[in-house]
């Protein structure tokens, strides 16, 4: 592998041993970097963490519930093999839970949640406008692109937060068709790119806002399942 397995936990998503287990090993699969027949064993992976067999079993378990590992020993599960057909699929899963997400978060979002988007969306406007400047200037935009990234980031978790439905979320985060860490990394070479990729598309996010206040379910599920459909496109067409 080109890069040690490591326990960080990501953004915004729990933080037990077992779920960070977890989602470094999705991410690893979502970038290749474990590749369709790679062993991962129970044993083996403990000891590289330095962690206990039981959250390392219970993070395979949930693998091999999305169907991401394929058990071949008492002991050993190996990287599946996903079609095509198959990863399209989840993604349109994850799109059609993140229309639902905001549904939700249109029917239960408290007023001090939505004031929070506002506050973060106003907090994005202006790193977009800085990012564009320091681009023409020449200079360097990484800190910046990073921050954006933060933010639209605590945006995303505030919506799904909004939506009052773990269960909706627990759902969500198993369908990821692409690992958050690597859809910040595609979006931030793009960012420091100064290609616009990802930067362009932040006004949907108040029309969202909006919809949020006006308690129109509908139309936030109908603009966050638009969004989310191109956003996806456009990623796995890097992968």
């Amino acid at each position: 592998m080109s890069r040690p397995l490591t326990l960080e936990p990501e953004p915004g998503l729990p933080t037990t041993v077992a779920d960070r287990v977890y989602h470094a090993l999705r991410s690893q699969i979502g970038s290749s970097e474990l590749e369709p027949g790679d062993k991962v064993t129970e044993r083996g992976l403990a000891e590289r963490l330095g962690v206990s067999p039981t959250p390392v079993r219970e993070a395979i378990r949930r693998l091999e519930l999305d169907g991401l590992v394929e058990r071949i020993g008492p002991r050993t599960t190996v990287v599946a093999r996903i079609e095509e057909d198959a990863a399209h699929d989840l993604a349109e899963v994850e799109v059609a839970l993140r229309g639902l997400a905001a549904r939700f978060a249109a029917r239960h979002a408290e007023d001090a949640e939505l004031d929070d988007l506002d506050r973060l969306l106003d907090e994005a406007d202006d790193l977009v406008i800085l990012i564009r400047e320091r681009h023409r200037a020449g200079v360097s935009v990484t800190r910046h692109a990073d921050r954006l990234l933060d933010v639209i980031g605590r945006f995303n978790e505030q919506v799904n937060s909004a939506a009052h439905n773990p269960v909706l979320v627990r759902l969500l985060e198993q369908s990821r068709s692409v690992t958050p860490s690597r859809q910040r990394e595609i979006t931030r070479a793009h960012l420091l790119a100064g290609d616009e990729f990802g930067a362009d598309r932040y006004a949907e996010h108040r029309d969202l806002v909006v919809a949020l206040r006006e308690r129109d379910a509908a139309e936030a599920e109908r603009i966050v399942t638009a969004h989310a459909a191109r956003g996806l496109l456009d990623l796995r067409r890097e992968l």
